[in-house]
């Protein structure tokens, strides 16, 4: 026995979350110096605090390709603009100053 449809099937209104964009530029590292000297001279401990504050283990930066994904997590949390080949472009050509804008990022976010 089929029963007769008294009402249409009405589609679904999506969810797109707005965008926004980076607080800093990859070059604004002058904007905090103590992240912009820890960036330059110990990137590996900058790296680990990144990790740490974006709520992973400290040691996860020493794994292949996890800045990079740390990176593309925060556009993602923080949904901002980006692609992950434009990731991977600035890690690879501007990796101090990526990290350093990185860190800056999560740290206007976190307040």
């Amino acid at each position: 026995m089929s029963y007769p449809m008294t009402t249409q099937p009405q589609a679904m209104q999506g969810y797109a979350p707005s965008t926004s964009q980076w607080n800093s530029e990859v070059m604004d590292c002058c904007e905090d110096m103590g992240v912009c000297l820890c960036g330059t001279f110990v990137p590996c401990i900058l790296a680990c605090k990144v990790a740490s504050e974006y709520g992973e283990c400290c040691c996860l930066p020493f794994v292949g390709g996890a800045i990079l994904a740390m990176r593309t997590g925060i556009r993602e949390r923080y949904h901002i603009e980006g692609s992950i080949c434009n990731d991977c472009v600035c890690l690879t050509f501007c990796g101090p100053c990526t990290l350093c804008q990185m860190a800056r990022e999560l740290k206007a976010r976190k307040c």
